[in-house]
């Protein structure tokens, strides 16, 4: 799993690349949140576009990025996800949890309104 690291204004896109289940690399996710929390970014766009499966524990990390984006009085949406990750939102009804947006632009610009 790759973790890419785009800025659009003050939004922060986080490019993930691989399956979302689990590990140390997926804790990497977190890690990255925390770093860029501490540096005052606040916004945050996860865009899973290259992600084909998350497991439970993928669907945890993006929690924990969520809770310490929202600790901080930030936001972290999420743009991309194939339909298999639509799917598992679904079904654990974190599409009330998460803005998703079809696209990465669409999400960052979501901020400025």
């Amino acid at each position: 799993m790759k973790i890419k690291e785009s800025y659009h204004g003050k939004v922060v896109v986080l490019e993930i690349k691989g399956d979302l289940v689990g590990g140390p690399e997926t804790q990497e996710i977190h890690n990255k949140m925390k770093l860029l929390l501490s540096e005052g970014f606040r916004s945050f766009v996860v865009d899973l576009g290259s992600v084909k499966w998350m497991n439970s524990s993928g669907l945890g990390i993006l929690m924990s990025c969520l809770t310490s984006a929202t600790e901080k009085d930030g936001e972290l949406k999420i743009a991309r996800a194939a339909q298999k990750v639509q799917s598992l939102f679904m079904i654990t009804q974190l599409t009330k949890v998460f803005h998703n947006y079809d696209s990465v632009e669409k999400a960052v610009a979501s901020f400025e309104l």
